[in-house]
């Protein structure tokens, strides 16, 4: 009997993880395989088969676009179906991939719930739901209570967002997007402004300190509460033009700011997963300017 397989394409080793666990969890019967970027990923599609393919859209060597177009281009891979797993959400890279041939989209970060959503569709719309439940137990596919593997992981948030169509561009994150957010002239004193996106919500956070490993972020505490090893996307502006540099990573640590139980503020450390080499250029570039007007508070 021929089990379903799915290619998982992602350059991040803790996005291929999440998304292993979470499909393996909720679809017991399926096979999985991982490549680490586009290139390698043409590699194993030319030697194997598959139901399936997950792709980030920013890589070394291939981008997921450039693997979805040569992937349109070959007679056997034309019509298998192929989603976008990306923080790009904006209208113009949502056309691009629709008019490359593009399935659907998985907007990062995403919950479980979300991820196991697109797949059923995709597999449904292919015909092979049938063929992965004669794999594995009726009840793990039909029930939708499988362990939910990145719910355990974020603390139970994953399950707050329902599926959605693809993510919203991010908005441009202005220098006073955490006063506003926070009240008057009550921010910690920091280097920059960003936006940090969860599965459950966006946070404006200031950030304290930027390494090429990771960026220390306050938020201010709400209802709005991250969790240790959430998945997250945390956007920077960049250049004269605004646009914004997405780096995915997840959440290290959380603590409060203050040593006080009562603290308003919480201190993030947020880790970076991405291997892309433009974004570890752009890092190098931020950290060694530091006090660049567009993005740096005056004075820090």
């Amino acid at each position: 009997m021929s089990k379903v397989s799915v290619l998982v394409v992602d350059d991040a080793p803790f996005i291929r993880d999440l998304v292993k666990k979470g499909l393996r969890n909720h679809f017991p019967g399926i096979h999985i395989d991982e490549a680490i970027n586009g290139r390698k990923a043409q590699q194993m599609l030319g030697r194997e088969s598959f139901d399936l393919i997950l792709c980030d859209w920013e890589m070394p060597e291939m981008s997921g676009l450039e693997l979805l177009n040569w992937c349109r281009s070959q007679d056997a891979l034309k019509l298998v179906p192929f989603i976008m797993v990306t923080s790009r959400g904006d209208k113009e890279n949502v056309v691009q991939a629709i008019q490359a041939g593009v399935s659907d989209f998985i907007g990062k970060p995403f919950s479980n719930d979300q991820l196991t959503t697109k797949v059923r569709k995709a597999l449904g719309r292919a015909g092979k739901l049938d063929a992965l439940a004669a794999s594995a137990p009726t009840r793990a596919l039909s029930s939708g209570v499988a362990n939910d593997s990145l719910a355990a992981l974020t603390g139970g948030k994953a399950d707050v967002v329902k599926p959605s169509a693809p993510a919203a561009a991010p908005q441009a994150v202005t220098p006073r997007a955490v006063p506003a957010a926070a009240g008057p002239s009550v921010a910690p004193a920091g280097r920059g402004q960003g936006q940090l996106r969860l599965s459950s919500g966006n946070l404006a956070c200031v950030i304290k300190t930027l390494s090429l490993k990771e960026a220390l972020l306050v938020v201010r505490r709400g209802e709005l509460l991250p969790q240790v090893l959430e998945s997250a996307v945390l956007d920077l502006e960049q250049g004269e033009s605004a646009e914004v540099a997405r780096l995915n990573g997840y959440l290290h640590a959380v603590a409060a700011f203050e040593p006080k139980p009562e603290s308003e503020w919480l201190q993030l450390t947020f880790r970076f997963v991405d291997r892309d080499p433009q974004k570890l250029d752009y890092l190098s570039r931020l950290i060694a300017r530091g006090t660049a007007q567009k993005h740096f508070v005056p004075g820090a």
